[in-house]
């Protein structure tokens, strides 16, 4: 029994001097660039790069990183840039590269914003002109700009939803469509400024036209055709920019 006592003794010291040989986890990471740093050096690119003009709040969330990564820790300030072409969006990939060493990694941003929005009270069909009591104002965290969102029933005003779209749904400027203010083939007034004198002639409208829109008319009694601006409903002047 001695014997087999004097043996687990022995083993219990060699194993204690074992793991004592064994680095620490901070010595493991020595050297190494620690996947939170190359985080904060995305998000601070992307909040160098995206502002507010009206005091919302934007949030910038960096993506979860693969564990796997062993990159040196390098002896310059990291380097933060988006990819050639790309433009800061709800989804954006941010490169971050180490210049002593040289390495790149690529890392996922989404970037949201605290603000008050318009969000629809019920559901409203495809081309449902939306007014000021279909809506209601809430605070919501949503996804990407704040250009993005509709904020004012002003903003409403001749447009047309281009889907249909669910109660809560928090409105987009890419959920309108402009409404068509003149229809092709429909009769309108031509008007144009001749050496101060107003000039009027009935035409047929050759396209679609929205609201300031541009379109091409027809004279019918010249035959002639013409481009101008949609000014109301049955009007287009000739020559306004």
């Amino acid at each position: 029994m001695s014997e087999y006592r004097h043996r687990l003794a022995a083993l219990a010291a060699g194993t204690a001097l074992l793991l004592s040989s064994l680095p620490a986890p901070a010595q493991v990471a020595a050297g190494l660039t620690a996947p939170e740093t190359l985080q904060r050096a995305a998000e601070a690119a992307l909040r160098r790069r995206v502002t507010t003009s009206g005091g919302e709040e934007l949030i910038v969330t960096a993506g979860a990183l693969d564990s796997r990564l062993r990159l040196p820790a390098c002896t310059a300030p990291l380097d933060a840039f988006l990819p050639t072409g790309a433009q800061p969006a709800a989804r954006t990939t941010v490169g971050v590269r180490g210049a002593s060493p040289y390495w790149t990694v690529y890392v996922p941003v989404t970037i949201e914003t605290n603000m008050r929005v318009l969000v629809l009270k019920r559901a409203a069909p495809r081309l449902a002109s939306i007014g000021r009591d279909d809506v209601e104002v809430q605070q919501r965290r949503v996804a990407g700009f704040p250009t993005t969102y509709v904020t004012d029933v002003t903003m409403l005003e001749g447009r047309h939803l281009r889907q249909p779209a669910a109660p809560g749904t928090a409105l987009t400027v890419d959920h309108f469509a402009t409404d068509v203010l003149i229809k092709r083939g429909q009769r309108v007034t031509l008007l144009s400024a001749v050496g101060g004198i107003e000039v009027r002639a009935m035409g047929e409208a050759m396209g679609d036209a929205s609201p300031d829109g541009r379109v091409r008319v027809q004279n019918l009694g010249s035959r002639k055709v013409v481009e101008g601006r949609a000014e109301s409903a049955d009007r287009v002047r000739v020559g306004a920019p």
